[in-house]
This record gives C-alpha cells, structure tokens and sequence, in this order.
C-alpha cells in the first residue's frame, strides 16, 4: 500500500516550510523541482528534446542547459513556455512514477510529490488527495517583497501569474491557510495528518505510518 499526496500552493504560501513538516510527521518528499533538474540532464530524453527545440546555444561549455539562459528566452512568451513544458512535464511525471514505483516495492507508505505546477501540468492525476496551502494576495505580495526584494508591482506580476486561491481550492481535497505564523502552520499541518490517518483508518483499514507531532 502507497498514499499518494499532491501537495503544491502559490508563490510565498510556505510550501517549503510544510514540506519539512510532513517530512517529520512521515512522509516521503519528492521535490517536483529536483525531478526537473535531473530532467534537464544529458542523456534523459527531454535534455535532447529542448536542445533541439530551442538551438545548442542555451547549452553550457559543459554540455548542460543553462537554465538562466534557457528561462530568458521563454517567460513572458506563452507560446514558447509552452513548447519548453510539453517536453519537460512528461519527463518529470515519468520520474516521478519511475521513484513512487521505487518507494512503494521498499515497502514506503506514504509519499507528497509537491509541486507549484501540479494542476497545470496534470499530475494530480497520480495522486489519492491533492493537499494546497493558501495565503492572502496582500500576504503573499508582502513576503515577496521581503524575501525577493521586489517591488509591490513586480510581486503582484508574480502573483497573478499563477492560479488564484480559488481555483487552487475548487480542486483541492485538504486547503492549509498558511497566512499565519509557521508555527500555527505547523500545528494545522499535524492535526490535518491526524485526520488523513483516521481517513485512511475507516476507508482502507490500513494504519498509516504517522511519526510523533514536532
């Protein structure tokens, strides 16, 4: 038996932060974003797709994409973003079924594959319950400002660049507000872990693998 969570959430919602936790509490954490770095790699299928797609000059002197170079010539061009996720996607997807399948024959029972792109790259599909954390705009806009020394308007692009709150909670299973401080997210994330176990309990008469509360 493996439980599958997608967990994901908006620009500055703490996604890092409850990752950690879920991690103590048990989980098994696979970093949608670590996936799209090996990705990336010489010799994965999707590192000879975009070298073909977007020319040899976004490589390194080493061979690798320089992602800096690769990221300039596709934000703010939807249709090019597009073309660089339709290549990429498949292939995090891929290793990220290749790992779960891994996990799940050393016996791991319960796995969070977080992602800032789950729903739009459709890999909820993969997972049992799709967990989001949420925050006010105004919030988010604040941390923005704070971590990435931006200003309000240029946090705000960065915002409105993603789903809304609303769309994150119309398909979302479990929804962490996380406009407080870590440590009131943190007690929201156990009690929340509390609940899927009992979940788990009635619906399936398996006992999930909960470590103690931090």
């Amino acid at each position: 038996f493996l439980l599958q969570h997608g967990w994901f959430g908006g620009i500055a919602s703490g996604k890092t932060h409850a990752a950690k936790v879920l991690e103590r509490l048990g989980a098994r954490v696979l970093d949608a974003d670590k996936l799209g770095h090996a990705a990336y790699a010489p010799g994965n299928d999707a590192h000879r797709q975009v070298i073909e797609a977007f020319g040899s000059h976004i490589l390194t002197s080493g061979g690798t994409i320089d992602r800096a170079a690769l990221g300039a010539r596709v934000f703010g061009n939807p249709s090019e973003m597009k073309r660089l996720t339709d290549i990429v996607w498949p292939e995090i997807a891929k290793l990220a079924a290749e790992e779960l399948e891994r996990l799940k024959s050393i016996g791991t029972s319960w796995t969070v594959v977080e992602a800032a792109v789950l729903l739009e790259a459709g890999w909820q599909n993969m997972c049992d319950e799709v967990w989001c954390m949420v925050v006010p705009p105004h919030i988010a806009r604040q941390r923005i400002m704070e971590r990435n020394a931006l200003t309000a308007e240029e946090a705000d692009r960065r915002i409105h660049s993603q789903l809304s709150n609303d769309e994150r909670i119309s398909r979302s299973h479990v929804v962490v507000d996380s406009s407080g401080s870590k440590e009131e997210t943190s007690s929201k994330l156990i009690m929340e872990v509390k609940e899927l176990s009992q979940r788990v309990l009635s619906s399936r008469g398996i006992h999930l693998a909960i470590s103690s509360p931090l």
